[in-house]
């Protein structure tokens, strides 16, 4: 009886060696295959070291104009020019070669960045007074030939540079007329 136990023992054995390798053989065998197919994914699905860094430096290109395009459009909007109204004046004058009385009648305005159109406003709030007698003084000491509407030129410098000076900064960038009107009394 003792026979017997070692038989179906020895008869076992073969059988568990065969299904173990087999077992093995399966286990190694996809795992290789996932190796195989990783490193395939890897060659035809990763981009090259040239690849990666054209697109970074496209991205980078792209990320750079659009900064600029943002900074210019901020920039020029900043610096759009606007019409600011300096008022209206009315004199009545002599020139001094002449006996003879004139009237000039002008609507004035200035050119301002719209970054400092708020300034503008408070510091000629604040100077209304001076600025306005300082362009009454222009226009009583200019020369009737300075008056002519084709030399309001240097009657144009004048009173931007008047008002730039009594103004803290240069915020004017310059003048120009609404209305203009020279006549004799």
């Amino acid at each position: 009886m003792a026979d017997q136990p070692d038989k179906n023992d020895a008869a076992e054995q073969p059988v568990e060696k065969k299904s173990l390798l087999s077992g093995k053989s399966i286990m190694i065998g996809f795992v290789s295959v996932v190796v195989l197919v990783e490193t395939a994914l890897f060659f035809f699905l990763v981009p090259s070291a040239e690849e990666v860094s054209a697109l970074a430096e496209a991205r980078l290109i792209q990320s750079v104009q659009e900064g600029q395009k943002e900074i210019e459009e901020a920039t020029s909007e900043e610096n759009s020019v606007e019409e600011f109204q300096l008022g209206m004046f009315g004199e009545t004058f002599s020139p001094l070669d002449t006996e003879n009385r004139y009237r000039v009648e002008l609507r004035l305005f200035g050119l301002v960045r719209k970054k400092d159109q708020e300034r503008m406003r408070l510091e000629f709030d604040s100077k209304e007074g001076r600025v306005r007698h300082a362009v009454r003084m222009k226009i009583r000491m200019s020369d009737l030939a300075e008056l002519d509407e084709n030399q309001l030129g240097l009657l144009q410098r004048r009173i931007l540079t008047t008002c730039n000076h009594l103004l803290e900064d240069d915020l004017l960038l310059s003048v120009g007329f609404h209305e203009y009107q020279l006549r004799k009394e």
